[in-house]
Protein backbone atom coordinates (compact mmCIF):
# COMPACT_ATOMS: atom_id res chain seq x y z
CA UNK A 1 0.00 0.00 0.00
CA UNK A 2 1.29 3.48 -0.44
CA UNK A 3 0.32 6.97 0.59
CA UNK A 4 -0.19 9.45 -2.75
CA UNK A 5 -1.67 12.41 -0.55
CA UNK A 6 1.88 13.41 0.67
CA UNK A 7 4.61 14.01 -1.43
CA UNK A 8 7.41 12.49 0.24
CA UNK A 9 7.56 9.31 2.89
CA UNK A 10 6.40 10.24 6.12
CA UNK A 11 8.45 9.60 9.15
CA UNK A 12 7.94 6.80 12.09
CA UNK A 13 9.63 6.22 15.19
CA UNK A 14 9.11 2.34 16.43
CA UNK A 15 10.56 2.18 20.18
CA UNK A 16 10.72 -1.38 21.35
CA UNK A 17 13.97 -2.83 23.80
CA UNK A 18 13.21 -6.15 22.06
CA UNK A 19 16.07 -5.95 18.73
CA UNK A 20 13.79 -8.62 17.30
CA UNK A 21 10.31 -7.04 17.47
CA UNK A 22 12.21 -3.69 15.85
CA UNK A 23 13.48 -5.14 13.02
CA UNK A 24 10.00 -7.24 11.79
CA UNK A 25 8.13 -3.54 12.40
CA UNK A 26 10.81 -1.79 10.09
CA UNK A 27 10.58 -4.96 7.49
CA UNK A 28 6.96 -4.47 7.65
CA UNK A 29 6.93 -0.22 7.10
CA UNK A 30 9.86 0.68 5.53
CA UNK A 31 8.23 0.41 1.72
CA UNK A 32 5.27 3.20 3.32
CA UNK A 33 7.52 4.98 5.38
CA UNK A 34 11.27 6.15 6.56
CA UNK A 35 11.50 4.16 9.71
CA UNK A 36 13.74 5.37 12.65
CA UNK A 37 14.17 2.82 15.63
CA UNK A 38 14.96 3.40 19.03
CA UNK A 39 15.63 0.74 21.85
CA UNK A 40 14.37 3.18 24.97
CA UNK A 41 13.18 6.46 25.68
CA UNK A 42 16.47 8.21 26.13
CA UNK A 43 17.33 7.07 22.95
CA UNK A 44 13.90 7.52 21.18
CA UNK A 45 14.36 11.50 22.72
CA UNK A 46 17.68 12.04 21.20
CA UNK A 47 16.15 10.80 17.93
CA UNK A 48 13.21 13.50 17.85
CA UNK A 49 15.56 16.10 19.01
CA UNK A 50 18.13 15.63 16.12
CA UNK A 51 15.77 14.21 13.51
CA UNK A 52 12.74 16.47 14.06
CA UNK A 53 13.21 19.46 12.39
CA UNK A 54 13.87 17.87 8.58
CA UNK A 55 12.66 14.45 8.91
CA UNK A 56 9.10 15.05 9.83
CA UNK A 57 8.21 12.51 12.12
CA UNK A 58 4.70 12.19 12.27
CA UNK A 59 4.12 9.00 14.27
CA UNK A 60 5.64 7.34 17.17
CA UNK A 61 4.58 3.71 17.71
CA UNK A 62 5.98 2.88 21.26
CA UNK A 63 5.99 -0.49 22.83
CA UNK A 64 4.17 -0.42 26.45
CA UNK A 65 6.82 -2.23 28.73
CA UNK A 66 10.10 -0.36 28.96
CA UNK A 67 13.29 -0.67 31.41
CA UNK A 68 13.11 3.07 32.20
CA UNK A 69 9.57 3.81 31.66
CA UNK A 70 6.39 3.26 30.46
CA UNK A 71 5.00 3.88 26.80
CA UNK A 72 2.46 5.81 28.39
CA UNK A 73 5.37 8.06 30.13
CA UNK A 74 7.40 8.31 26.80
CA UNK A 75 4.33 9.06 24.99
CA UNK A 76 3.16 12.12 27.90
CA UNK A 77 6.33 13.55 26.97
CA UNK A 78 6.10 13.66 23.46
CA UNK A 79 2.85 14.84 23.86
CA UNK A 80 3.89 18.46 25.71
CA UNK A 81 6.37 18.92 23.20
CA UNK A 82 5.46 18.11 19.82
CA UNK A 83 1.53 17.75 20.47
CA UNK A 84 0.73 16.92 16.16
CA UNK A 85 2.62 13.95 16.32
CA UNK A 86 0.46 10.75 16.72
CA UNK A 87 0.96 8.50 19.06
CA UNK A 88 0.76 4.71 19.40
CA UNK A 89 0.95 2.45 22.06
CA UNK A 90 1.97 -1.40 21.07
CA UNK A 91 1.53 -4.02 24.14
CA UNK A 92 1.44 -7.37 24.59
CA UNK A 93 -0.85 -6.57 27.58
CA UNK A 94 -4.69 -6.00 27.71
CA UNK A 95 -4.23 -3.56 31.56
CA UNK A 96 -7.32 -1.80 31.96
CA UNK A 97 -5.63 0.72 33.65
CA UNK A 98 -2.59 1.19 31.04
CA UNK A 99 -5.22 2.14 28.07
CA UNK A 100 -6.77 4.95 30.37
CA UNK A 101 -4.28 6.56 31.01
CA UNK A 102 -2.68 6.34 27.74
CA UNK A 103 -5.86 7.88 26.28
CA UNK A 104 -6.36 10.37 29.00
CA UNK A 105 -2.20 11.41 29.66
CA UNK A 106 -0.52 10.48 26.68
CA UNK A 107 -3.77 11.62 24.22
CA UNK A 108 -2.79 8.10 22.32
CA UNK A 109 -4.92 7.43 19.01
CA UNK A 110 -4.99 3.82 19.40
CA UNK A 111 -4.11 1.41 21.52
CA UNK A 112 -2.42 -2.28 19.57
CA UNK A 113 -2.18 -5.35 21.10
CA UNK A 114 0.81 -8.00 20.44
CA UNK A 115 1.32 -10.18 18.60
CA UNK A 116 0.31 -8.04 15.70
CA UNK A 117 -0.92 -8.64 12.12
CA UNK A 118 1.44 -7.06 9.44
CA UNK A 119 -1.53 -5.42 7.18
CA UNK A 120 -3.53 -4.65 9.73
CA UNK A 121 -0.36 -2.75 11.38
CA UNK A 122 0.07 -1.06 7.62
CA UNK A 123 -3.31 0.07 7.67
CA UNK A 124 -3.12 1.66 11.01
CA UNK A 125 -0.26 3.65 10.33
CA UNK A 126 -1.52 4.17 6.81
CA UNK A 127 -4.15 6.13 8.77
CA UNK A 128 -2.44 7.66 11.46
CA UNK A 129 0.17 9.63 8.74
CA UNK A 130 -3.53 11.12 6.97
CA UNK A 131 -4.61 12.27 10.47
CA UNK A 132 -1.04 14.14 11.10
CA UNK A 133 -1.68 15.38 7.64
CA UNK A 134 -5.07 16.56 8.07
CA UNK A 135 -3.94 18.64 11.27
CA UNK A 136 -1.14 20.03 9.62
CA UNK A 137 -3.52 21.02 6.56
CA UNK A 138 -6.19 22.29 9.47
CA UNK A 139 -3.68 24.11 11.17
CA UNK A 140 -2.78 25.69 8.20
CA UNK A 141 -5.86 26.74 7.05
CA UNK A 142 -6.96 28.16 10.55
CA UNK A 143 -4.09 30.41 10.24
CA UNK A 144 -4.96 31.58 6.81
CA UNK A 145 -8.64 32.29 8.00
CA UNK A 146 -6.90 34.25 10.89
CA UNK A 147 -4.44 36.22 8.51
CA UNK A 148 -7.16 36.39 5.73
CA UNK A 149 -9.80 38.05 7.92
CA UNK A 150 -9.20 41.37 8.21
CA UNK A 151 -8.74 41.60 4.46
CA UNK A 152 -11.83 40.22 3.91
CA UNK A 153 -13.72 42.43 6.19
CA UNK A 154 -11.68 45.21 4.59
CA UNK A 155 -13.20 43.94 1.41
CA UNK A 156 -16.75 43.31 2.47
CA UNK A 157 -16.52 46.79 3.89
CA UNK A 158 -14.71 48.67 0.44
CA UNK A 159 -18.20 46.68 -1.18
CA UNK A 160 -20.63 47.75 1.08
CA UNK A 161 -19.27 51.31 0.88
CA UNK A 162 -19.95 51.00 -2.86
CA UNK A 163 -22.93 49.79 -2.51
CA UNK A 164 -24.62 52.49 -0.74
CA UNK A 165 -22.69 54.94 -2.91
CA UNK A 166 -24.26 53.32 -6.13
CA UNK A 167 -27.52 52.71 -4.48
CA UNK A 168 -27.88 55.28 -1.46
CA UNK A 169 -28.20 59.15 -1.40
CA UNK A 170 -25.46 59.32 -3.55
CA UNK A 171 -26.87 57.19 -6.29
CA UNK A 172 -30.05 59.86 -6.83
CA UNK A 173 -28.37 62.05 -9.24
CA UNK A 174 -29.66 65.65 -8.91
CA UNK A 175 -27.81 69.39 -9.78
CA UNK A 176 -28.07 71.98 -7.00
CA UNK A 177 -31.63 73.33 -6.37
CA UNK A 178 -33.03 70.26 -7.94
CA UNK A 179 -37.02 69.15 -6.53
CA UNK A 180 -35.49 66.34 -5.12
CA UNK A 181 -33.19 67.86 -2.73
CA UNK A 182 -36.23 68.16 -0.27
CA UNK A 183 -36.69 64.74 -0.63
CA UNK A 184 -33.50 63.95 -0.20
CA UNK A 185 -33.01 65.17 3.21
CA UNK A 186 -36.29 63.90 3.94
CA UNK A 187 -35.05 60.19 3.62
CA UNK A 188 -31.88 60.67 5.60
CA UNK A 189 -33.76 62.05 8.56
CA UNK A 190 -36.76 58.91 7.88
CA UNK A 191 -34.08 56.32 7.03
CA UNK A 192 -32.24 55.23 10.49
CA UNK A 193 -36.34 54.53 11.99
CA UNK A 194 -38.16 51.26 11.04
CA UNK A 195 -41.15 53.29 9.75
CA UNK A 196 -43.01 52.22 6.98
CA UNK A 197 -42.82 54.81 3.84
CA UNK A 198 -45.43 54.77 1.03
CA UNK A 199 -43.60 56.65 -1.98
CA UNK A 200 -45.94 58.36 -4.60
CA UNK A 201 -44.85 59.50 -8.47
CA UNK A 202 -45.51 58.73 -11.73
CA UNK A 203 -44.45 55.63 -13.34
CA UNK A 204 -40.50 55.57 -14.39
CA UNK A 205 -40.04 58.32 -11.89
CA UNK A 206 -37.86 56.21 -9.86
CA UNK A 207 -40.19 55.77 -7.13
CA UNK A 208 -37.50 52.17 -6.46
CA UNK A 209 -34.55 54.32 -6.85
CA UNK A 210 -35.99 55.99 -3.51
CA UNK A 211 -36.69 53.11 -1.32
CA UNK A 212 -33.28 51.60 -2.10
CA UNK A 213 -31.78 54.89 -0.82
CA UNK A 214 -34.13 54.44 1.91
CA UNK A 215 -32.51 51.06 3.10
CA UNK A 216 -29.11 51.52 2.12
CA UNK A 217 -28.84 54.52 4.37
CA UNK A 218 -30.37 52.48 7.08
CA UNK A 219 -29.19 50.36 9.73
CA UNK A 220 -30.77 47.25 7.42
CA UNK A 221 -28.24 48.49 4.50
CA UNK A 222 -26.28 45.23 5.46
CA UNK A 223 -29.47 43.16 4.84
CA UNK A 224 -31.39 41.90 1.68
CA UNK A 225 -33.63 44.22 0.01
CA UNK A 226 -36.42 42.52 -1.76
CA UNK A 227 -38.45 44.02 -4.27
CA UNK A 228 -41.93 42.61 -5.34
CA UNK A 229 -44.54 44.25 -8.16
CA UNK A 230 -47.99 44.01 -6.65
CA UNK A 231 -49.76 44.59 -9.62
CA UNK A 232 -48.30 41.69 -12.26
CA UNK A 233 -49.62 38.69 -10.15
CA UNK A 234 -53.27 37.91 -9.42
CA UNK A 235 -53.82 37.68 -5.44
CA UNK A 236 -53.87 33.86 -5.20
CA UNK A 237 -50.06 34.00 -6.77
CA UNK A 238 -49.00 37.27 -5.22
CA UNK A 239 -50.17 35.43 -1.68
CA UNK A 240 -48.17 32.69 -1.72
CA UNK A 241 -45.15 34.64 -3.45
CA UNK A 242 -44.80 36.98 -0.47
CA UNK A 243 -45.99 34.36 2.06
CA UNK A 244 -44.79 31.07 1.37
CA UNK A 245 -46.82 27.64 1.42
CA UNK A 246 -46.28 24.62 2.37
CA UNK A 247 -45.66 21.30 0.31
CA UNK A 248 -49.80 20.39 -0.65
CA UNK A 249 -51.24 23.51 0.09
CA UNK A 250 -52.64 23.39 -3.57
CA UNK A 251 -52.20 21.62 -6.71
CA UNK A 252 -48.66 21.88 -8.10
CA UNK A 253 -47.20 22.58 -4.54
CA UNK A 254 -44.63 19.67 -4.50
CA UNK A 255 -42.57 20.99 -2.33
CA UNK A 256 -42.19 23.87 0.42
CA UNK A 257 -41.53 27.25 -0.52
CA UNK A 258 -39.87 30.10 1.27
CA UNK A 259 -42.46 33.49 1.48
CA UNK A 260 -40.42 37.10 0.05
CA UNK A 261 -41.65 38.18 3.72
CA UNK A 262 -39.61 35.29 5.44
CA UNK A 263 -36.78 35.76 2.99
CA UNK A 264 -36.12 39.41 3.90
CA UNK A 265 -36.55 39.16 7.87
CA UNK A 266 -34.49 41.59 8.89
CA UNK A 267 -33.75 43.54 5.47
CA UNK A 268 -36.42 45.50 3.81
CA UNK A 269 -39.27 44.50 1.33
CA UNK A 270 -40.21 46.98 -1.03
CA UNK A 271 -43.68 46.20 -2.33
CA UNK A 272 -44.54 48.35 -5.75
CA UNK A 273 -47.93 48.93 -7.54
CA UNK A 274 -49.37 48.23 -3.90
CA UNK A 275 -52.87 50.22 -5.09
CA UNK A 276 -53.95 47.33 -8.00
CA UNK A 277 -53.96 44.82 -4.80
CA UNK A 278 -57.43 43.98 -4.11
CA UNK A 279 -59.34 44.29 -0.55
CA UNK A 280 -58.91 40.78 0.19
CA UNK A 281 -55.69 41.25 -0.32
CA UNK A 282 -55.44 43.99 1.57
CA UNK A 283 -56.55 42.69 4.88
CA UNK A 284 -54.27 39.65 4.50
CA UNK A 285 -51.07 42.28 4.30
CA UNK A 286 -52.64 44.28 7.02
CA UNK A 287 -52.24 41.51 9.64
CA UNK A 288 -48.88 41.33 8.71
CA UNK A 289 -48.20 44.79 9.14
CA UNK A 290 -49.49 45.21 12.58
CA UNK A 291 -48.25 41.52 14.40
CA UNK A 292 -45.39 41.11 12.18
CA UNK A 293 -45.88 37.76 11.87
CA UNK A 294 -48.25 35.43 8.86
CA UNK A 295 -48.68 31.81 8.08
CA UNK A 296 -47.66 29.95 5.27
CA UNK A 297 -50.36 28.63 2.85
CA UNK A 298 -50.94 25.30 3.78
CA UNK A 299 -49.55 25.61 7.19
CA UNK A 300 -50.63 25.55 10.39
CA UNK A 301 -48.15 27.42 12.41
CA UNK A 302 -47.31 31.15 12.27
CA UNK A 303 -44.10 33.06 11.46
CA UNK A 304 -42.61 35.98 12.91
CA UNK A 305 -40.86 38.32 10.96
CA UNK A 306 -38.88 41.29 11.59
CA UNK A 307 -39.46 43.37 7.85
CA UNK A 308 -39.11 47.28 7.15
CA UNK A 309 -41.69 47.24 4.36
CA UNK A 310 -41.83 50.19 1.54
CA UNK A 311 -44.55 50.99 -0.54
CA UNK A 312 -45.02 52.35 -3.85
CA UNK A 313 -47.84 53.48 -6.32
CA UNK A 314 -48.83 55.86 -8.86
CA UNK A 315 -52.33 55.96 -7.71
CA UNK A 316 -54.23 58.62 -5.92
CA UNK A 317 -54.33 56.56 -2.93
CA UNK A 318 -56.10 58.72 -1.19
CA UNK A 319 -58.72 59.10 -3.43
CA UNK A 320 -58.82 55.05 -4.10
CA UNK A 321 -59.81 55.39 0.09
CA UNK A 322 -62.79 57.79 0.17
CA UNK A 323 -64.16 55.45 -2.61
CA UNK A 324 -63.58 52.28 -0.66
CA UNK A 325 -61.22 51.08 -3.28
CA UNK A 326 -58.36 51.13 -1.30
CA UNK A 327 -58.77 50.11 2.88
CA UNK A 328 -57.76 53.50 4.88
CA UNK A 329 -55.98 51.11 7.54
CA UNK A 330 -53.94 50.09 5.60
CA UNK A 331 -53.16 53.26 4.15
CA UNK A 332 -52.67 55.08 7.11
CA UNK A 333 -50.66 51.61 8.25
CA UNK A 334 -47.91 51.81 5.03
CA UNK A 335 -47.84 55.42 5.00
CA UNK A 336 -46.44 56.48 7.87
CA UNK A 337 -44.31 58.78 5.95
CA UNK A 338 -45.38 59.99 2.49
CA UNK A 339 -42.52 60.46 0.03
CA UNK A 340 -43.41 62.22 -3.46
CA UNK A 341 -40.97 61.43 -6.40
CA UNK A 342 -41.70 64.89 -8.83
CA UNK A 343 -41.50 64.15 -12.49
CA UNK A 344 -38.61 64.40 -15.03
CA UNK A 345 -40.72 67.65 -16.55
CA UNK A 346 -40.23 69.39 -13.35
CA UNK A 347 -36.65 68.44 -12.82
CA UNK A 348 -35.17 70.73 -15.64
CA UNK A 349 -32.07 71.02 -14.18
CA UNK A 350 -31.18 67.76 -13.50
CA UNK A 351 -31.44 66.45 -17.16
CA UNK A 352 -28.12 67.36 -17.98
CA UNK A 353 -26.84 65.03 -15.39
CA UNK A 354 -29.35 62.05 -15.57
CA UNK A 355 -28.66 62.06 -19.18
CA UNK A 356 -25.11 61.76 -19.16
CA UNK A 357 -25.14 59.03 -16.22
CA UNK A 358 -27.68 57.09 -18.64
CA UNK A 359 -25.34 57.37 -21.14
CA UNK A 360 -22.48 55.80 -19.12
CA UNK A 361 -24.73 52.74 -18.20
CA UNK A 362 -26.05 52.65 -21.55
CA UNK A 363 -22.77 52.39 -23.49
CA UNK A 364 -21.52 49.80 -20.88
CA UNK A 365 -24.53 47.62 -21.79
CA UNK A 366 -23.85 47.99 -25.41
CA UNK A 367 -19.89 47.88 -25.25
CA UNK A 368 -20.12 51.03 -27.15
CA UNK A 369 -17.75 54.22 -26.46
CA UNK A 370 -19.11 57.16 -26.24
CA UNK A 371 -18.48 61.28 -25.82
CA UNK A 372 -21.73 62.71 -24.83
CA UNK A 373 -24.71 64.81 -26.46
CA UNK A 374 -24.68 67.94 -28.98
CA UNK A 375 -26.07 70.90 -27.64
CA UNK A 376 -28.97 70.32 -29.55
CA UNK A 377 -30.04 67.14 -28.44
CA UNK A 378 -29.92 68.41 -24.58
CA UNK A 379 -31.62 71.24 -25.75
CA UNK A 380 -34.62 68.93 -27.06
CA UNK A 381 -34.44 66.91 -23.79
CA UNK A 382 -35.20 69.93 -21.83
CA UNK A 383 -37.76 71.37 -24.12
CA UNK A 384 -39.81 67.93 -24.32
CA UNK A 385 -42.33 66.90 -21.68
CA UNK A 386 -41.17 63.07 -20.91
CA UNK A 387 -44.85 61.55 -20.38
CA UNK A 388 -42.45 57.98 -19.66
CA UNK A 389 -40.50 60.63 -17.13
CA UNK A 390 -36.76 58.71 -16.45
CA UNK A 391 -37.57 55.54 -17.88
CA UNK A 392 -38.59 56.77 -21.24
CA UNK A 393 -35.18 59.21 -21.04
CA UNK A 394 -32.96 55.74 -20.47
CA UNK A 395 -34.91 53.76 -23.66
CA UNK A 396 -34.61 57.18 -25.57
CA UNK A 397 -30.58 57.14 -24.76
CA UNK A 398 -30.09 53.29 -24.93
CA UNK A 399 -31.75 53.46 -28.49
CA UNK A 400 -29.55 56.64 -29.64
CA UNK A 401 -26.25 54.52 -28.63
CA UNK A 402 -27.48 51.46 -30.61
CA UNK A 403 -27.98 53.48 -34.04
CA UNK A 404 -24.94 55.57 -33.24
CA UNK A 405 -22.17 55.75 -35.79
CA UNK A 406 -19.79 58.26 -34.13
CA UNK A 407 -19.46 59.11 -30.39
CA UNK A 408 -21.09 61.87 -30.12
CA UNK A 409 -25.02 61.74 -30.34
CA UNK A 410 -26.95 64.05 -32.65
CA UNK A 411 -30.21 65.40 -33.00
CA UNK A 412 -30.46 62.56 -36.06
CA UNK A 413 -30.63 59.94 -33.70
CA UNK A 414 -33.56 61.01 -31.82
CA UNK A 415 -36.70 58.63 -31.73
CA UNK A 416 -40.24 60.27 -33.84
CA UNK A 417 -41.52 61.60 -30.62
CA UNK A 418 -38.93 64.09 -29.73
CA UNK A 419 -37.41 64.82 -33.13
CA UNK A 420 -40.22 67.49 -33.54
CA UNK A 421 -39.89 68.73 -30.25
CA UNK A 422 -39.17 72.32 -30.38
CA UNK A 423 -35.21 73.20 -29.89
CA UNK A 424 -34.52 76.19 -27.26
CA UNK A 425 -34.68 80.15 -28.83
CA UNK A 426 -31.82 80.94 -29.72
CA UNK A 427 -32.82 84.12 -28.00
CA UNK A 428 -34.59 83.86 -25.41
CA UNK A 429 -36.45 86.06 -23.07
CA UNK A 430 -35.10 87.12 -19.52
CA UNK A 431 -38.39 85.03 -18.17
CA UNK A 432 -37.28 82.05 -20.23
CA UNK A 433 -34.10 81.80 -18.70
CA UNK A 434 -35.57 82.49 -15.10
CA UNK A 435 -38.34 79.98 -15.48
CA UNK A 436 -37.76 76.77 -13.40
CA UNK A 437 -34.86 77.80 -11.20
CA UNK A 438 -35.05 76.91 -7.61
CA UNK A 439 -32.73 77.01 -4.64
CA UNK A 440 -30.38 79.99 -3.13
CA UNK A 441 -28.94 82.28 -5.44
CA UNK A 442 -25.22 79.89 -5.84
CA UNK A 443 -27.69 77.14 -6.89
CA UNK A 444 -29.72 79.36 -9.79
CA UNK A 445 -26.60 80.85 -10.51
CA UNK A 446 -25.39 77.31 -11.54
CA UNK A 447 -28.75 76.10 -13.38
CA UNK A 448 -28.62 79.15 -15.24
CA UNK A 449 -24.82 78.50 -16.27
CA UNK A 450 -26.02 75.29 -17.39
CA UNK A 451 -28.89 76.99 -20.28
CA UNK A 452 -26.34 79.83 -20.88
CA UNK A 453 -23.86 77.09 -21.94
CA UNK A 454 -26.36 75.39 -24.11
CA UNK A 455 -27.57 77.92 -26.05
CA UNK A 456 -24.21 79.22 -26.44
CA UNK A 457 -23.00 75.80 -27.99
CA UNK A 458 -26.12 75.31 -29.66
CA UNK A 459 -25.86 78.50 -31.35
CA UNK A 460 -22.63 77.84 -32.52
CA UNK A 461 -23.15 74.54 -33.88
CA UNK A 462 -20.68 72.98 -31.53
CA UNK A 463 -17.81 75.13 -32.27
CA UNK A 464 -16.03 75.38 -28.94
CA UNK A 465 -13.80 78.16 -30.09
CA UNK A 466 -16.49 80.52 -31.58
CA UNK A 467 -18.70 79.57 -28.18
CA UNK A 468 -15.50 80.55 -25.67
CA UNK A 469 -14.93 83.76 -27.22
CA UNK A 470 -18.72 84.54 -26.89
CA UNK A 471 -18.68 83.56 -23.90
CA UNK A 472 -15.28 85.55 -22.73
CA UNK A 473 -13.49 82.09 -21.84
CA UNK A 474 -10.81 79.73 -22.57
CA UNK A 475 -11.33 76.78 -24.85
CA UNK A 476 -9.80 74.91 -22.04
CA UNK A 477 -12.01 76.56 -19.47
CA UNK A 478 -15.00 75.74 -21.78
CA UNK A 479 -14.25 72.03 -21.70
CA UNK A 480 -14.12 71.72 -17.83
CA UNK A 481 -17.55 73.65 -17.61
CA UNK A 482 -19.14 71.39 -20.71
CA UNK A 483 -17.92 68.22 -18.68
CA UNK A 484 -19.05 69.44 -15.34
CA UNK A 485 -22.26 69.43 -17.39
CA UNK A 486 -21.81 66.74 -19.72
CA UNK A 487 -22.15 68.16 -22.65
CA UNK A 488 -20.34 66.50 -25.15
CA UNK A 489 -17.23 68.64 -26.17
CA UNK A 490 -18.12 68.07 -30.25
Amino acid sequence: MSLPLLRRLPAVLVIDDELRSQEALRRTLEEDFEVFCASSAAEAMDILDREQATANICIVLCDQRMPEKTGVQFLKEVRSRWPDIVRIILSGYTDAEDIIAGVNEAGIWQYLLKPWQPEQLLLTLLRAAEVWRLQLENQRLSLDLRTAEPVLKRRVEKKQDKVKRRFGLGGIIRAPGSPLEPLCALIERIAPYDLSVMVTGESGTGKEMVARAIHFESARADKVFITENCGALPDTLLESELFGYKRGAFTGAVEDRVGLFQQADGGTLFLDEIGETSPAFQVKLLRVLQEGEFRPLGSNRSVTVDVRVIAATNRDLEADVRNGRFREDLYYRLATIALHVPPLRERKADLPLLARALLDSSARTLGREMQGFSPDVLATFAAYPWPGNVRELQNEILRMVALADSTTLGTALLSPRLAGTAAVSATPTAADWADGLSGNLRERMEQLELRVLTAAMARHAGNKSRAARELGLSRVGLRAKLNRYGIADE
